[in-house]
């Protein structure tokens, strides 16, 4: 009996990571032409969902040497995808916020990732979709960083 428990559960580990895999390779293909990188987004959702942020607890919420964060929001920049400003409290801080070009490049970048999970995940139907939602959410209880690329939720039309 631990033996088929410990087989399913190495089977589930496969399989996710080859699910995994063929979302990566899918969404850095559909990133490349857009311009983007998956560090940018990651960057961009962060302030998306928080806000305006202080370069250092950008650095501190994405697990980035700060040094490395200004070369990342200086390509954010560069881009038109960011802007920085001085911290009014602090003159020497800088606040980085999502520009208009961010929002869009992130809207974008939902509907490029609907479309890949409509196309990897054609096999389930809705109701199995969102049960492997529920069954992955509760699999990573919480584990979820606080910097992942989130989605709106669809609309039910859709």
């Amino acid at each position: 009996m631990v033996t088929q428990a410990k087989s399913t559960a190495a089977r589930s580990t496969v399989l996710i990571v080859h699910l995994a895999r063929a979302i990566n390779h899918r969404f850095e293909a559909e990133l490349t032409p857009l311009g983007l990188r998956q560090r940018q987004l990651v960057a961009l959702s962060y302030l998306r969902d928080h806000g305006p942020a202080p370069q250092q607890a950008m650095a501190e919420a994405l697990s980035i040497d700060p040094s490395n964060v200004v070369l990342l929001l200086n390509e954010l920049e560069d881009a038109g995808l960011a802007t920085r400003s001085r911290n009014q409290a602090d003159r020497r801080r800088h606040i980085v916020e999502v520009a208009p070009a961010g929002e869009r490049a992130l809207e974008q970048v939902a509907r490029v990732l609907d479309a890949i999970e409509d196309d990897v995940l054609s096999a389930l139907d809705a109701g199995q979709r969102d049960a492997l939602n529920d069954l992955l959410d509760t699999a990573l209880d919480g584990q979820l960083p606080q910097c992942v690329v989130e989605l709106p939720a669809r609309r039910a039309a859709e």
